[in-house]
C-alpha cells in the first residue's frame, strides 16, 4: 500500500471540494447526468445531489446546472466555473505531490507495511 496525499477545500464546516467531489464533477461532465454519475461512483442519486448542492452553495456561481426530467428526461452539465474548478484542483494536486514527494517518501518509510 502506498500512502497518498489528498486535499480538501474547506469553507466553514463544509467540504467545498475534495477528491470525491472532483470525481463526481468529472463523472457528471462525462455522463451528462447527476444520477448516472452517482451510479458510476456507487452512490445514490440523493447523495450525489447533496454533494452537488454543497458545492454549488460554496462557490460564487454554481458548478453544475441541472434540468428537470420531462418527456426526454433531465440532465446536468458543468458550468464554465465547474470546468475551471476541476482543472485548478487537478493542477493543485500535481504541484503539491511534486513539492511534497521527498517528505512523503520519508513518511511512507515510517508506516507499517500493508497486510
Amino acid at each position: 500500500m502506498t500512502p497518498r496525499l489528498a486535499f480538501r477545500l474547506m469553507l466553514g464546516d463544509d467540504i467545498a471540494l475534495g477528491p470525491g467531489k472532483v470525481q463526481l464533477l468529472e463523472a457528471i461532465r462525462d455522463s451528462g447526468s447527476i444520477a448516472a454519475a452517482g451510479r458510476v461512483m456507487g452512490m445514490s442519486y440523493k447523495r450525489a445531489w447533496h454533494l452537488v448542492d454543497t458545492m454549488n452553495r460554496c462557490f460564487t456561481q454554481p458548478l453544475v446546472e441541472a434540468s428537470k426530467g420531462g418527456a426526454h428526461g433531465g440532465g446536468a452539465q458543468l458550468t464554465p466555473l465547474g470546468d475551471d474548478v476541476i482543472a485548478l484542483y487537478r493542477r493543485l494536486e500535481t504541484r503539491a505531490r511534486k513539492a511534497t514527494a521527498a517528505d512523503m517518501r520519508t513518511l511512507a518509510g515510517y508506516l507499517r507495511a500493508g497486510d
